[in-house]
């Protein structure tokens, strides 16, 4: 294992990823010296390209196995989630829901007067002012006021109860 750096700076480093990857947890460096055992034992078979990668990656997989045997043997009291810091997106149940109410407003904009729902889209969607859309559509603007507060009405009845 001669091609591994063994200065200071590299540990560091590789310390300093592990532990800002699993949450900042105080055991950063026995996850790193676990990794490094794994990552002997699987240099006999195989070529690492990227020793740090090899190392960070190990010791961040090592960390989560650890948190889900403490969940599920119940022995984790409740503190950050280490998943969390894994995975920054939304839940899929959040996305799921989010594209039904988007689909739903959508169905909502689609019953509006085309008119109506034109005025209003143009408004609320490309900031068009009511000045300009007046001008566009050859109204007052107090028509397209009323326009907008229409949809704006309508839609708020039509999401209400969902």
């Amino acid at each position: 294992m001669t091609d591994i750096p063994f200065d200071q700076p590299f540990w560091a480093d590789v310390i300093r990823r592990v532990s800002r990857r699993t949450g900042g947890h105080a055991d950063a460096e026995d996850l790193v010296q676990s990794a490094f055992e794994r990552m002997h034992r699987y240099k006999q078979t195989r070529q690492i390209e990227n020793p740090a990668a090899f190392l960070v990656r190990t010791a961040v997989n090592l960390r989560l196995d650890a948190y889900r045997r403490e969940k599920l043997m119940g022995q984790r009291q409740y503190s950050a989630n280490l998943e969390d810091h894994e995975n920054k997106g939304p839940l899929a149940d959040d996305v799921l829901a989010a594209r039904a109410r988007l689909e739903r407003v959508k169905a909502g904009i689609a019953e509006l007067p085309p008119r109506t729902r034109e005025i209003f889209l143009l408004h609320r969607l490309e900031q068009v002012k009511y000045s300009e859309l007046a001008r566009r559509f050859a109204i007052s603007e107090s028509a397209v006021e009323k326009h907008v507060a229409r949809a704006t009405a309508f839609l708020m009845k039509w999401a209400k109860d969902w």
